[in-house]
C-alpha cells in the first residue's frame, strides 16, 4: 500500500468537532493474498483448513475456495486507517483503544478487494491532551453486497506536549 495518509492535509484540534458524524476517510482497494492468509496463520497458531487448504475448502465450503481470517480481515484497519485518514497535527502517538462492537457479516475470499470506509461517529477531547475517537468502520469488499465487517473502533491520540 501507499503512504497517501502521510500526503493528505493534516486536521488541528479545531477541525474535530465539525468532523463528527462525517466520513473522514475511505482507503485504496487492497487485495487480500494467500501468502498474506499463510502468514497470518502462521503467527496467530490459526491453521483452519478453510484459511490454507484451496482444494478442501473448495470442495468443502460455500466460498469456492479458501478464505481469510476474520481477525486478519480486522487487523488491517490499522494500515487502512493510515493510508485513509487524515493526520492530526500534533500527534505524539497514537494508541489503539479497543472495539465497542466487531460483527463479520461476510466472508473475504482468497484474491477479494477489501476497502475500509471511516466515519467519525464521535470525539472527546480532553484538557489532559488526549483525544478518544470513536469511528464506525465498514470494510467492504468489491462486489459484494454485504461488508467483510462493521466495527466501532476507539483510538487516543496522545498530543505532544507544549
Amino acid at each position: 500500500g501507499k503512504a497517501v495518509g502521510q500526503q493528505m492535509k493534516k486536521v488541528t484540534v479545531d477541525d474535530i468537532p465539525a468532523l463528527v458524524g462525517s466520513e473522514i476517510g475511505r482507503s485504496e482497494w487492497r487485495t487480500v493474498t494467500q501468502e498474506m492468509i499463510n502468514q497470518f496463520a502462521d503467527a496467530t497458531d490459526d491453521h483452519q483448513w478453510i484459511h490454507l487448504d484451496p482444494e478442501r475448502a473448495a470442495a468443502e465450503t460455500p466460498f469456492g475456495g479458501t478464505i481469510a481470517h476474520g481477525f486478519l480481515t480486522l487487523s488491517l484497519l490499522s494500515t487502512l486507517a493510515y493510508e485513509a485518514t487524515p493526520p492530526l497535527e500534533g500527534v505524539a502517538m497514537g494508541i489503539n483503544y479497543g472495539f465497542e462492537k466487531i460483527r463479520f457479516q461476510a466472508a473475504v475470499k482468497t484474491g477479494a478487494r477489501i476497502r475500509a470506509v471511516f466515519v467519525l461517529a464521535d470525539a472527546d477531547i480532553r484538557p489532559s491532551g488526549r483525544i478518544l475517537a470513536t469511528y464506525d468502520v465498514t470494510i467492504e469488499i468489491e462486489n459484494s453486497i454485504k461488508p467483510a465487517l462493521t466495527a466501532t473502533w476507539l483510538t487516543l491520540s496522545v498530543l505532544e506536549r507544549k
